[in-house]
Parts: structure tokens; sequence; C-alpha cells
């Protein structure tokens, strides 16, 4: 087989997509405690309580948490995992791309360690 340019494997890609699809729906359901288990160790240390969390992303982040439909786009190695990019399309119908950054757990499963929102160009704002 073709040595692969990728670091990250189908398997791991679809294993990390999996952990956004869940949170984005834990997020849209309310289940703090879904949406704040997707989020590594480092992430939760920082904000403490699950609360804290959904209140920072509510605030910060309204598109995910809100998100109406999303699609995965391509992703890129990172020295700790992966990036995953995420088109999204908010309650309003304006799309973002949500570009998660992931990393693998020491049980070998994914979390998320980081998003961030840039509003896709052409959308009035």
């Amino acid at each position: 087989a073709p040595m692969r340019a990728s670091a990250v494997g189908d398997a791991d890609q679809a294993a990390g997509q999996k952990v956004i699809d869940e949170q984005i729906a834990a997020f849209r359901s309310d289940n703090a405690d879904q949406a704040y288990a997707a989020a590594t160790p480092a992430i939760r240390e920082m904000f403490g309580s699950k609360e804290a969390f959904m209140a920072m992303v509510r605030q910060g982040y309204a598109p995910v948490y809100r998100a109406r439909r999303h699609a995965f786009g391509p992703s890129r190695d990172l020295d700790t995992g992966f990036e995953q990019s995420v088109e999204i399309q908010d309650e309003t119908g304006t799309d973002w791309d949500a570009i998660y950054s992931l990393e693998r757990q020491p049980d070998g499963s994914w979390a998320i360690s980081g998003c961030r929102l840039v509003k896709r160009p052409g959308d009035a704002v």
C-alpha cells in the first residue's frame, strides 16, 4: 500500500468526527455532561465546571451551540493530533467554518482541545 501523507488515519478521523457530532448534538439538547465530556481534561480544568463551560459556549460559540446543520470539511495533522474543519450553519442561516483541534487521549480516544469560528466569506453580516 502507498504511504499515507497523513499520520492520522481514516479510522482516527472518523472517531474524531464522531466526538464533534456528539458534542454538537449535546449542545443542541443542552446535555452539559456529554458536551463537557467531549473536551480534553485541560479544557475542563480551565473552566472548572460544566456550567461555566456551557455558558462560554452559549456566549462565544452560538453557531456551534445551536447549529442548524453541519458538514465535515478537510482535516490536517498537528503534532498533538489533528484539526478538523466543520462547515456550520447557525440558527439565522449564517454560514461559519469551525476549526476543531482534537487530541488523542491516553486511552486512545479523541477529545476536543479547541475550536475557532470564522464567518464564511460572502455572507451578509
